[in-house]
């Protein structure tokens, strides 16, 4: 039996000539290309370099499309990328053939930040277009990706003095081998005592910049990225990501990149999905990383019905019986009432409290009935008797402990909504660390690209490939209608101010023209011009 045989290399092969009879009509790169022919790049703003003299620059269209796919297809180098130019084919007729070098490629990512981000937006408006945003249970939770800045190129002051430290130990011992060594040895040993000479310097000046700046890190590779807890004890050095996601069809509605923790978070992540959902209608579900009482006050103010997870308490009665929830506030008396039927009461003092660089005020309250009460080695361990302290934020902290009691089943839908999209960026992708360095808007460039593409992967798999299509066919032609439409209304008007009267009366004019009342297509939601 022979194997099946290939075409020898030196016989004549017939192409077609024509890139587009070798991409398949329903290839997804045909979207991807229809998607940003359907943005107006200057308006998202993206950067434009059209140089008058010299050599024309790339249309930013043509890179925005190679990094959407790059992105979807695990290519995230602007070296690879710059390789795939040349030898895919798929790529050969996104760009029509197009080959920028991958200087570039990075730099366009540089540049454009804010705008990707927009682009990120884009796509959550087309979701809500086609109704695949529910907008009434949302989940937040935060991923840490890691920054191109290694453990040991991070420092912070106990870091710093011990480095200086273990050097004035070197240098006493080459300083007293130096007095000691013979003419042959002194220049090594010599040479040593410069070497750290110098690194205690580089050091001083590390921990200049420490008290200078008030920061409690410093990164030399990525200034921006810190030390973050992972999970447990273990940490890296990289960037937290906010993600808001909606429950319908596990879409990322929002994001945000930060170098912190999440518990002061959730407040402006709420914020910002009210204003994306244009409502506070909804549910929204957390871990208890974000269960902090300010935080959860924003919440409950702006009239979202919140879900935090409730931490352990830290400080436990020697007997369970005794701990602080068993201890029933009146709030008409401000007293709380313990389980031996006592009242404890307040002096009516605020004190300030510090936690994990967050600032409020607790009241204390106790009574003196603790020093003869017969179960107080089991309620507390203190001489003077108990002590409660309660949080200004507390009221808002025992509507979210109750939110959760009423619907336990509904918060533990919290996970496989919030990880449904870090199993696809980290898990299936690879997309756990960070591939920019130098500071937080490169990173957020990068991230920004991620989010895009697993927004858009949604949307390719759960829309028909032809309505989609169809659909990103008509906008691109609606669009350009209005633009030529608007054109011709503002064309004698005086092009000063476009936020004139005239300006927005021509706005509507255009928007009313046929064949926009013709199309299902929302123009003024997608494109606020």
């Amino acid at each position: 039996m022979e194997y099946i045989k290939g075409i020898p290399r030196e016989q004549a092969v017939l192409f077609t000539d024509c890139l587009d009879n070798i991409i398949a009509s329903d290839n997804e790169v045909r979207l991807i290309d229809m998607f940003v022919e359907s943005i107006e790049m200057e308006k998202f703003g993206f950067a434009s370099k059209l140089n008058a003299e010299g050599r024309p620059a790339y249309n930013p269209k043509d890179l925005l499309k190679l990094f959407i796919y790059g992105y979807l297809n695990c290519i995230r180098s602007s070296r690879v990328l710059e390789k795939e130019c040349r030898r895919n084919t798929e790529v050969m007729w996104l760009l029509q053939q197009l080959a920028p070098d991958h200087n570039t490629i990075a730099n366009f990512r540089k540049d454009n930040q804010k705008a990707i981000r927009e682009v990120f937006r884009h796509t959550v408006r087309i979701a809500k277009q086609f109704q695949l945003i529910g907008g009434k249970l949302i989940a937040g939770d935060s991923t840490k990706l890691r920054a191109q800045n290694s453990k040991k190129n991070n420092f912070n002051e106990k870091k710093i003095a011990q480095h200086l430290a273990y050097i004035d130990k070197k240098l006493d011992e080459y300083n007293a081998e130096l007095a000691a060594a013979d003419e042959d040895n002194k220049q090594t040993i010599q040479a040593e005592i410069d070497k750290q000479t110098q690194r205690k310097q580089n050091y001083q000046v590390l921990q200049q910049q420490l008290e200078d700046t008030g920061e409690k890190q410093i990164s030399t590779t990525d200034p921006d990225s810190r030390q973050l807890i992972t999970r447990n004890n273990i940490t890296e050095v990289g960037y937290n990501v906010q993600t808001t996601v909606d429950d319908k069809h596990k879409l990322i509605i929002d994001y945000k990149l930060t170098n912190t923790n999440d518990s002061k978070a959730m407040g402006e992540m709420l914020q910002s999905a009210q204003t994306i959902l244009q409502t506070t209608g909804f549910t929204a579900l957390y871990d208890k990383g974000y269960h902090t009482g300010s935080e959860i006050k924003t919440a409950v103010e702006m009239g979202v019905e919140i879900m935090t997870a409730i931490p352990s308490v830290a400080a436990c009665a020697p007997n369970p019986d005794y701990n602080f929830d068993r201890f029933d506030y009146n709030n008409l008396t401000d007293t709380y009432n313990c389980p031996q039927g006592e009242t404890l009461r307040t002096n009516g003092n605020n004190y300030l409290k510090t936690k994990e660089n967050s600032t409020y005020y607790v009241k204390h309250y106790k009574t003196t009935k603790c020093q003869h009460c017969p179960v107080k080695l089991l309620c507390t361990k203190n001489a003077k008797g108990r002590l409660i302290e309660r949080s200004e934020y507390q009221q808002y902290v025992d509507i979210n402990k109750k939110n959760i009691e009423k619907n336990k089943n509904l918060y533990k839908l919290r996970q496989q909504i919030v990880e449904h999209p870090y199993g696809t960026i980290k898990r299936q992708w690879g997309y756990s660390y960070i591939i920019t360095k130098r500071g937080i808007e490169r990173a957020a460039a990068d991230v920004g690209l991620i989010m895009t593409a697993y927004n858009l992967r949604r949307l390719f798999n759960i829309l028909p490939r032809e309505l989609f299509k169809t659909w990103l066919k008509t906008l691109f032609f609606v669009f350009r209608l209005f633009i030529a439409r608007f054109k011709e209304i503002c064309a004698p008007l005086s092009p000063q101010n476009i936020f004139h009267p005239r300006f927005i009366n021509a706005k509507k004019q255009a928007l009313k023209s046929p064949p926009f009342e013709t199309y299902n297509v929302n123009l003024p939601k997608l494109m606020s011009f």
